[in-house]
């Protein structure tokens, strides 16, 4: 059965981090590519970032490069979303999900498998 679990979620103050991780389990880590998704209320989910299943290649959108890292450690299965100068905008559920399409990126429909989410708050 495949897992996929997001944790490290919180409330934030403006320009603080967060590091979201993604534990994952039942699959072949390192065939999959794993994406971050967001979805803020009243929103679209939307697609952040991806990391190949190497390590070797990520992708971000605009609005979150430069402060926004993801990374992953194929030993321990997991996967990281490290935040900083947080912003109220990014304010949204945050998911992990897992492809092994190959460069599927931002099509968010070649995601086979996702997580629960974990709810991110920013606010003073």
């Amino acid at each position: 059965q495949v897992q996929l679990v997001e944790s490290g979620g919180g409330l934030a103050q403006p320009g603080g981090s967060l590091t979201l991780s993604c534990a994952v389990s039942g699959l072949i880590f390192h065939y999959y590519d794993i994406a971050w998704v967001r979805q803020a209320p009243g929103k679209e989910r939307e697609w952040i970032s991806c990391i190949s299943g190497s390590g070797d290649s990520t992708q971000y959108v605009n609005s979150v490069k430069g402060r926004f890292t993801t990374s992953r450690d194929n030993a321990k299965n997991a996967v990281y979303l490290q935040m900083n100068n947080l912003e109220p905008e990014d304010t949204a559920v945050y998911y992990c999900a897992a492809s092994d399409y190959g460069g599927a990126y931002s099509r968010q429909d070649l995601y086979d498998y996702w997580g629960q989410g974990t709810q991110v708050t920013v606010s003073s």
